[in-house]
């Protein structure tokens, strides 16, 4: 199976950069605490780097954020057409408004909980799963950035409940939300509980991004595709339906408590 410029170049300047080092597959793997497999696999492009393995080759290879420039090329390469646009204003928004009634948000799943999202319904292959838990796990870079947004979600207790990828796995995943936002200051989340009923939510999810300067942007999102919104009075109704969907949840420190508490059913 061929393989993208981007992904053989990547190949090639490992094996280049690990040959002028003068160390193993084995010993490189040691060092970045990846497996040789891992190593092997990237070096002939059976495998795509994540932006972790990037960055560990960039210290270890001193090779000046090459390796972490050419995985955020390889990451834009697997974006479809209509998540492109999108995925430049989530990285560079001041704060980012979200609510999500059906997954965990893709800004805080673990690797676990998007792999079983990506693998179970059987549609993509093997090496286009592998694609787009590297692209989520690039994403996920935003949140820890000197600066980053100020990230405010808003999930449906529906979230916490439904089984993706086993006990073990959401486990884990709610564990990791209440971890996130007991740790990071710059993130909350809320939960809207079952005992609500219906709510203006529940016809589907959406985000206001704040970019650094001009108005709010609105991004939603379908099966087939996703719609960005900028003008005046798409805004407004979407501002008055977060605030709507907002004032049915619980408080931040309410909302970590019931994560946590779902999270001791999922043993």
């Amino acid at each position: 199976m061929a393989i993208s410029p981007m992904l053989e170049h990547f190949a090639e300047e490992l094996k280049v950069a690990r040959a002028a080092a003068g160390i193993s597959q084995a010993q490189l793997a040691e060092l970045l605490n990846y497996s040789p497999a891992t190593i092997a696999k990237i070096e002939t492009g059976e495998r795509r780097p994540s932006a972790d393995f990037a960055h560990r080759c960039d210290t270890v290879l001193n090779t000046n954020g090459l390796f972490a420039r050419i995985q955020r090329q390889l990451s834009r390469e697997v974006l479809v057409a209509w998540f492109r646009e999108w995925a430049g204003i989530e990285a560079e928004a001041s704060a980012l408004r979200g609510f999500e009634p059906l997954y965990v948000p893709g800004l805080l799943q673990t690797e676990a909980y998007m792999r079983a999202i990506l693998t179970g319904p059987g549609l993509l292959s093997a090496a286009e799963v592998e694609q787009q838990v590297a692209t989520r796990l690039t994403r996920q870079e935003v949140l820890a950035g000197d600066r980053p947004p100020l990230l405010t979600v808003v999930v449906d207790e529906f979230v916490l409940r439904r089984r993706i990828g086993g006990p073990e796995v959401m486990r884990e995943q709610l564990l990791q939300l209440a971890k996130v936002g007991e740790s990071m200051p710059r993130v909350r989340i809320h939960v809207v509980p079952l005992s609500v009923g219906p709510y203006a939510g529940l016809d589907g999810p959406f985000v206001i991004a704040t970019p650094p300067t001009g108005e709010d942007i609105v991004y939603v999102e379908g099966q087939l595709h996703a719609k960005i919104f900028d003008r005046p009075e798409d805004l407004k109704a979407a501002v008055q339906l977060w605030e709507s969907i907002r004032g049915e949840a619980l408080s931040h420190q309410q909302s970590l408590k019931l994560i946590l508490e779902v999270a001791e059913t999922w043993t």
